[in-house]
């Protein structure tokens, strides 16, 4: 039996999501944009699922949603997109962009192609917990910059960045501000609004909605040069919607919300459990500020171990983890947010993230636990041996 133990990697889709988005499989397939009854059906649905979607979002307003194809579309487009009208409408004199060092790569990689292109892009280092460093982002603002993008919670540590805070210096220095709030979809409540950002992306994957489908909440009045294009989604997102994913997604952040806050505990629980029964194997550590985590995110380093060799072991074992560090080749290296944090390379590349969510049981904690010890000494006890 499969202990799933990376819920922040994807979640497994409800039964009644997969139930409310079969009909529109079979007979309501029409085309959202068509005129005729079929289609008008679509695009009812649609619109109820921006409903569902905006209510997780702190009662924001549902034409402000706009259907990606999942969290790094929707990063794309609030960042180039902000970025690239900003700077058409100020003829170039805003062509900054200021992120952090511990971005998803959606927004990593982007960053490079922005600066390919043309614009200055800084990024903002952060503490030994894992906290974005307020001053030394704040001090990157000025007239020039165009946008700002911080993640809501970091998807590797689950550590809760001071979006807010950041977003009060951004909106002082005129800058557009966007937050990357994928993994806190349905395990924090979210108000884009209090945050005081512009736009604020999510994914249904992560909240046990179908891959391929996501959000950005554009927040009225900001306007964004389309990085598809095409007359959909009020001309902001071109591309036929995906009818069925969409219902889903809705439907999927509606359960959320209702579940939200005994979702929340029972995940903290088990969180709690795992680092406690983690943390007593030799030499075990915890990553990330103590207290400002998702609650469903522990990250852990163990000296003398290969991540990814951990990973496939606790596999054989039928659990799923994973490992911290990005994998090449069957080797570990470690990753861009430990390295910001300054974690040391022996324990950056012995780490793994363990994360509960919907349908995580007590059992399947234990079993982790049961297993995790005897692995770490197993593969200790080779890396003895080749060395």
């Amino acid at each position: 039996m499969t202990v799933y133990l990376d819920h922040n990697a994807t979640t497994p889709v409800r039964p009644e999501v997969v139930d409310a988005m079969l009909p529109w499989l079979r007979e309501g397939y029409g085309n959202p944009n068509s005129v005729y009854s079929l289609g008008q059906r679509a695009r009812g649905a649609i619109e109820r699922a921006r409903e569902q979607v905006a209510a997780l979002l702190g009662a924001c307003d549902a034409s402000e949603i706009v259907f990606t194809s999942g969290g790094s579309e929707s990063d794309v487009l609030a960042i180039a997109g902000g970025a690239w009208q900003i700077h058409d409408e100020t003829k170039g004199k805003r062509r900054k962009v200021v992120t952090t060092k511990i971005e998803h790569d959606a927004v990593r990689l982007l960053a490079g192609q922005l600066r390919r292109r043309g614009l200055e892009v800084l990024e903002a280092g952060c503490g030994a917990d894992g906290v974005t460093d307020v001053a030394a982002f704040s001090a990157m603002l000025d007239e020039a910059t165009a946008v700002v993008s911080v993640m809501h919670s970091n998807n590797e540590t689950g550590v809760l960045q001071p979006v807010a805070e950041l977003a009060a210096s951004a909106r002082a220095a005129g800058a557009l501000v966007h937050t990357d709030a994928v993994q806190s979809l349905g395990k924090l409540k979210l108000d884009a609004k209090a945050l005081g950002v512009d736009l604020l992306a999510v994914s249904g994957h992560k909240v046990n909605a179908p891959k391929g489908v996501g959000a950005l909440w554009i927040k009225r009045g900001v306007r964004l040069s389309p990085v598809v294009t095409g007359h959909q989604e009020k001309n902001r997102r071109g591309g036929t919607e995906n009818t069925a994913s969409i219902v889903g997604f809705g439907l999927a952040c509606e359960l959320a919300g209702r579940e939200l806050s005994a979702a929340a505990s029972h995940a903290l629980a088990l969180r709690k459990k795992i680092e406690a029964g983690a943390l007593r194997v030799v030499g075990a550590r915890l990553n990330g500020h103590a207290g400002l985590r998702l609650p469903n995110t522990a990250h852990l380093s163990f000296p003398g171990v290969d991540g990814h060799h951990l990973v496939v072991a606790l596999d054989l074992e039928g659990i799923c983890v994973s490992s911290g560090p990005a994998c090449s080749s069957g080797a570990s290296t470690p990753s861009h947010v430990l390295t910001a944090m300054g974690v040391p390379a022996e324990l950056a590349t012995g780490s793994i993230r363990v994360s509960v969510g919907w349908g995580s049981t007590d059992a399947d904690v234990d079993r982790f636990l049961a297993v995790l010890p005897k692995a770490v000494e197993k593969l200790r006890a080779a890396e003895k041996v080749s060395a």
